[in-house]
């Protein structure tokens, strides 16, 4: 699965943050592998340079096989945070997806 990772101007993204983040991807959604075909973590600053409650928002889409792509959002206080949240609702919206697909 393809994996792209984007952030905003005032969010440094190295590729040592994005192969961090790529790799957790993988990791928590390995057991969805053989039906998603790529996905894109967008990471945003929303009060930019402030410092402010709940700012950073983690947004992943994911591209499932024959399906119109899919995302979900989770805003928290550090970018960590925020992915762990958006990788959660991301597992459940998947256990969702991929249990209507069994069940036809």
């Amino acid at each position: 699965m393809e994996i792209r990772v984007h952030t905003d101007n005032h969010i440094t993204g190295s590729e040592h943050f994005s192969e961090k983040y790529s790799e957790e991807l993988n990791k928590k959604l390995h057991r969805f592998t053989e039906y998603l075909t790529g996905a894109d973590i967008y990471f945003v600053d929303e009060n930019k340079a402030k410092a402010s409650i709940n700012d950073k928002k983690c947004t992943i889409e994911i591209k499932i096989k024959n399906k119109p792509p899919e995302a979900v959002s989770h805003n928290a206080d550090t970018i960590s945070l925020a992915f762990i949240g958006a990788i959660d609702k991301m597992k459940h919206l998947l256990d969702s997806r991929i249990g209507k697909l069994h069940n036809r």
